[in-house]
C-alpha cells in the first residue's frame, strides 16, 4: 500500500520567514510522498489594509465579504503559495502549487448563513483523489492554499479542514499520516508551560480536557477535524510543533490523536 503525508503548517509559521524557511527546509527532506496544505497567516490582513480594505472578524473568524475574497485569493493562492513553492523548489523538492479550484482538487459548497453571515467561506464537499495521486505519482509535491470553489466563485476554507479532508479522501488508498504543524509542542497540559505536553489522547480523556477547560478554543476544532479524520481510516494524527516535523513524523514528538 502506498504511503503519504498531509501536513498542514499554520498562519503563524507562514508569518515568520526564518521559522518558515526553517520548516521548508525540514519537509524537502522529509522522503517519500508527502502533500503540504498552508494557512494564510496575517499576510492577508496587512495587504487588505493597504488597500483600504477592513478585515472583519467574529469570534475569531474571517468575515469574507467580496472585497476581502478578492484579497485572499491573491494572498493565499498566489502570494504565500507561490513563494512556498519557490523555496521548495530551490531546495530539490519538485512542488506544484494549487488552489481547490485547480483540476478540481478540492470542491465545496458556499456555507449556509446561519447565526452569521461568514460570506464567501467554503464548506469541503469532495477531493479529488485521482489527481492528488497522478501528481504523486509523476513526482510532484502538492502546495495546496486555503481556497477552494464553488459556481465558478472561489471561496475561503479552513487549512486545518483542507488537510483533514484531502487526508481522508487519501485513506481510501493509502497508508495516511495528517500532521497538524503549529508553534506549540503539542497539546498542553498547561497553556504555560511548552513542556507539558499530552503525548497521546482518545476520545474519554479528549472529553475531560474539555470539561476541565484544558483544552478550549482553537484547539477544538482542531481536535475534532483529527479525530474525524482517524474515524474515516487516516492511520495516524499528530498535533506539534513545526521545528520538530521530523520527530513528529517519527512518533517521537508532539501529541498523537487515537481512538
Amino acid at each position: 500500500m502506498r504511503e503519504i503525508a498531509v501536513i498542514k503548517v499554520g498562519g503563524n509559521i507562514i508569518d515568520n520567514e526564518a521559522k518558515l524557511a526553517a520548516f521548508l527546509k525540514d519537509f524537502a527532506a522529509l522522503p517519500g510522498n508527502k502533500i503540504l496544505v498552508h494557512g494564510g497567516g496575517k499576510v492577508a490582513t496587512e495587504i487588505g489594509d493597504r488597500l483600504g480594505i477592513q478585515s472583519n472578524y467574529i469570534n475569531g473568524r474571517r468575515i469574507t465579504d467580496k472585497e476581502t475574497l478578492d484579497v485572499v485569493t491573491m494572498v493565499y493562492g498566489g502570494l504565500v503559495n507561490k513563494k512556498i513553492v519557490a523555496q521548495l523548489q530551490k531546495l530539490g523538492c519538485n512542488a506544484i502549487g494549487l488552489t481547490g479550484a485547480d483540476g478540481n482538487v478540492i470542491s465545496a459548497v458556499k456555507r449556509p448563513v446561519g447565526e452569521v453571515d461568514y460570506g464567501y467561506v467554503g464548506d469541503v464537499t469532495g477531493v479529488n483523489t485521482s489527481l492528488v495521486n497522478t501528481l504523486s505519482d509523476a513526482g510532484f509535491t502538492l502546495v495546496i492554499a486555503p481556497l477552494t470553489h464553488s459556481e465558478g466563485v472561489m471561496l475561503n476554507t479552513n487549512a486545518d479542514t483542507i488537510a483533514q479532508e484531502t487526508a481522508k479522501g487519501l485513506a481510501t488508498t493509502a497508508k495516511v499520516q495528517l500532521v497538524y504543524c503549529f508553534e506549540k509542542k503539542g497539546v498542553l497540559m498547561d497553556a504555560e508551560d511548552e513542556e507539558a505536553v499530552i503525548n497521546t489522547i482518545d476520545r474519554k480523556s479528549y472529553e475531560e480536557l474539555k470539561a476541565s477547560n484544558i483544552v478550549s478554543g482553537g484547539m477544538i476544532p482542531k481536535l475534532d477535524n483529527a479525530f474525524e479524520a482517524i474515524d474515516a481510516g487516516v492511520s495516524k494524527v499528530i498535533i506539534g510543533q513545526a521545528e520538530e516535523l521530523a520527530e513528529l513524523l517519527k512518533g517521537n514528538a508532539g501529541t498523537q490523536i487515537i481512538k
